[in-house]
């Protein structure tokens, strides 16, 4: 559970640090419009170039984001094996039964294996990079137009900002409570499938019950200080785009121009 990387930052002073958290989701999510653009190996050897030099840059090392990736690799390895016999394909290398090996089940395999690390990858970098209120102050930022809507825009960035602030904490109680219970004799991996998941129990009364009493003492730290909502509500950190911003969108901008002219 320690090794959960989900909602932790890392302070840092990079160019990737430093880039305005508004900047960092734009880029995020051109970054998964071309990682589903790519379908070949050239274009998804250039997505994989590009992610390793925005880990050097953000000089944060190459263990966080494998740690990052192994809460996934289950379902990574799933969906792989599931693609390389399962996907019809004219050039047959093997068969049994109703498992089929093609080359098109391999390439299929490879490409969503690359675009599930990419994916883990570039989100990784940004959680990293990020403080949870920054990155909450980002997407309350650009969901402001929907406030004519009558959106509740700032609830909702209040919101992740906690999700995100608490996922660690969470963690690090399921981590304290499992040790605890190992203390008393708990043996989480003894018995059958049914014994395992009563073993669970011990673990889950605890966290819920730690998780009422946080969120009972949030609530009652910003009833003291007075907190109504966002209406009239002015902000500490102010988010400000600089030319390393604009630069980094058209980098993003010149590597789907790029991407475009290797697909073909």
């Amino acid at each position: 559970m320690d090794k959960l990387i989900l909602g932790r930052y890392i302070p840092g002073d990079s160019i990737i640090h430093r880039l305005d958290p508004r900047s960092k989701l734009l880029a995020m999510f051109g970054f998964l419009l071309m990682i589903f653009w790519a379908n070949n190996l050239v274009t998804n050897a250039l997505l994989i170039a590009f992610v390793l030099g925005m880990v050097v840059l953000s000089r944060i090392r190459l263990s966080f984001f494998i740690n990052g990736l192994k809460p996934m690799i289950g379902i990574i390895l799933f969906t792989t094996f599931f693609q390389v016999f399962f996907t019809p394909g004219a050039t047959l290398l093997w068969e049994f039964w109703i498992f089929k090996l093609s080359v098109e089940g391999l390439q299929q395999a490879a490409i969503i294996f690359v675009r599930f690390v990419l994916i883990i990858f570039f989100s990784t970098l940004l959680t990293l990079t990020t403080t949870p209120l920054s990155l909450a102050d980002g997407i309350e930022s650009g969901l402001a137009p929907l406030k004519k809507l009558k959106v509740p825009v700032h609830e909702i960035g209040l919101m992740l900002s906690m999700s995100l602030r608490f996922v660690p904490t969470l963690m690090d109680d399921t981590t304290r409570i499992m040790n605890a219970q190992r203390a008393r004799g708990v043996d989480f991996n003894e018995g059958n499938l049914i014994q395992k998941v009563r073993s669970v129990i011990p673990i889950l009364i605890p966290l819920f019950a730690s998780s009422f009493k946080r969120a009972d003492a949030l609530a009652t730290a910003m009833e003291a200080r007075g907190y109504q909502g966002g209406d009239g509500r002015t902000k500490y950190r102010i988010l400000e785009w600089k030319l390393a911003d604009t630069l980094a969108i058209l980098v993003m901008l010149a590597l789907a121009g790029l991407l475009f002219i290797l697909k073909k």
